[in-house]
């Protein structure tokens, strides 16, 4: 979408040398640029990674041997809560769309900032209190172990801090809301003279279709927060069956909202590899149309089947078949952007480098984690499968190899146009074998060991599974290790690498026309598009 740069004859100062008001610290968290908003969500972000890494590590180690290896039953229940909560609330549902979309979001859209820019700031500040709120509550009061849904009569039954922990929640889900009222608006008023729908990149049409599910459903999870703290402090009969609460009634709140939610989670890493393929197979993209309404296809449906969680709760039949077949449903959008992928890099000229190894291993584990939910979505089976490890790799190879491959492939992908730096593209190729080798060690052989009946959330298991615990951990080793080998490589590509060309993978959206790392701005001038955002044959002007 582009041949002409911006003049840089009187280069502007970029976004990270800009000084405002406030210097040092100040100058960080009290800025309105959305470049430096993208980046402190980014780093929160990735201390709350390995931070919750770190938990499963341990998990993983108590699984070692049959009996107790580590630790006591209520530690392990402890662990895989803490787990859960950090990874789900301040990790997955934030992920992209605060970190990544944040920053790139006004520039593919030529726009100057988000059409909120104070209101972008509040949302951080709330991400950061509603973290410090929750981890407040694992320390004061006791460490939670109802798991990270927090369900009836788990909650009602701990004699932890869950009042504090759920208000945490509460407050992160309002830093979601802002976040997508945000985007929205400005993919509606701030797009670039000439952008019309479909001219916008593919990642943008992502990060639409996620605020609207942001707007509308986040919420649901609210109100369930503030039910849950009404009936702990004033002991009202909500979800506790003793005082005449139903506890399947907030199985129902929390999926109406938890099951969209996943969706906030994957849409954009699916933008992000609608943005890599073209780039590295150097064509347009094959069905822009399809991907572009696939997406929000995909917040449609996916807002209708939260039902599939609950099959053997004992709804009824009737209601069982239409959430079996809604799920069904919504395996269509989304085999349609993979064909469209997998149809893009037909005939291309290929270049494998990072980003797209990630691209494409995302594709690979994003389709195991959608076929194994396929058969979740079949009722005889969800009956055997239902609590048993089978579910819990289903939802890793969703939520991890779909939403954190995601954003390891744009974080590969976007990092010259972040930081002016280059990493080191050998390291970051080892790192992603790492990954991948151990990655499927580790959540395949879950598969395996929970069809064969290994049940979830239990700190033991039988002889029968010692070996594939065995296999499973030591695939945690080779994962991590990777992991940790690709933060090393960004690190030191941050501090010590070479300076990044200014286009170095020949992307043709808006972002890599800007000379060098972004100014505060963005653009001298509000650019003038004409033409399409992956058009590798023709150039489109760009006025400056």
């Amino acid at each position: 979408m582009a041949s002409h740069a911006v003049d840089v004859d009187h280069r502007e100062p970029n976004y990270l040398e800009v000084r405002g008001r406030h210097d040092g610290i100040l100058g960080w968290i009290m800025s309105t640029d959305h470049k430096r908003i993208g980046l402190m969500y980014l780093f929160l972000l990735l201390i709350f990674f390995i931070s919750a890494m770190t938990l499963g590590f341990f998990m993983r180690l108590e699984q070692w041997t049959v009996g107790q290896t580590l630790m006591d039953a209520k530690t392990y229940n402890t662990l895989f809560t803490v787990h859960g909560v950090i990874m789900v609330f301040l990790v997955v549902v934030p992920g992209i769309p605060a970190t990544l979309g944040n920053f790139f979001l006004p520039l593919q859209l030529g726009a100057k900032d988000v059409a909120f820019p104070r209101l972008n700031l509040l949302s951080w500040w709330l991400y950061l209190s509603g973290a410090l709120i929750i981890f407040l509550a694992l320390f004061y009061g006791g460490l939670p172990d109802t798991g990270w849904t927090f369900y009836a009569p788990y909650n009602v039954r701990t004699t932890t801090n869950v009042p504090l922990a759920v208000f945490g929640v509460f407050i992160l889900g309002f830093s979601s809301i802002l976040t997508g009222l945000n985007f929205v608006t400005t993919m509606h008023q701030m797009r670039a003279p000439g952008m019309g729908w479909f001219q916008m990149p593919l990642f943008c049409w992502g990060l639409y279709a996620t605020g609207w599910i942001q707007v509308l459903a986040t919420p649901i999870l609210g109100i369930t927060m503030l039910l849950v703290l009404v009936e702990k402090t004033l002991h009202i009969g909500v979800f506790n069956p003793a005082i005449g609460g139903d506890p399947i009634l907030y199985q129902h709140l929390f999926w109406i909202y938890s099951h969209p939610a996943v969706y906030i989670m994957i849409l954009p890493a699916m933008g992000i590899i609608s943005e890599i393929m073209p780039t590295f197979s150097r064509r347009t993209i094959f069905g822009y149309k399809a991907i572009a309404y696939s997406s929000l296809a995909i917040a449609l449906a996916g807002s209708l089947v939260w039902g599939h969680h609950m099959f053997t709760t004992g709804q009824s039949f009737t209601a069982n078949v239409i959430f079996s077949l809604l799920t069904f449903l919504v395996g269509i959008p989304t085999a349609i952007k993979v064909l469209n992928w997998v149809a893009t890099l037909y005939k291309g000229s290929i270049r494998l480098e990072p980003p797209l190894l990630f691209a494409l291993s995302f594709i690979f584990l994003f389709s195991i984690g959608g076929f194994t939910g396929l058969m979740q979505g079949v009722l005889n089976l969800d009956i055997h499968l239902h609590d048993t490890y089978f579910v819990v790799a289903h939802f890793h190879y969703v939520m991890f190899g779909g939403t954190i491959m995601g954003l390891f492939a744009g974080l590969h992908y976007w990092f010259p146009k972040m930081f002016g730096k280059m990493y080191q593209k050998s390291w970051a190729n080892i790192a992603w074998a790492l990954q991948l080798v151990g990655f499927n060690m580790l959540y395949f052989t879950m598969l395996v060991m929970g069809y064969n009946g290994m049940p979830r959330r239990y700190y033991d298991h039988l002889e029968y599974f010692n070996f594939g615990h065995k296999l499973a951990t030591v695939g945690s080793w080779v994962l991590i290790s990777g992991i940790l080998i690709m933060f090393i490589n960004l690190l030191h590509g941050l501090l010590k690498g070479e300076k990044a060309p200014s286009n170095p993978w020949g992307g043709t959206t808006l972002e890599w026309q800007i000379e060098d790392l972004p100014p505060l701005e963005n653009f001298d001038e509000i650019p003038e598009v004409h033409g399409g955002p992956y058009d590798h044959n023709t150039e489109a002007e760009v006025a400056k």
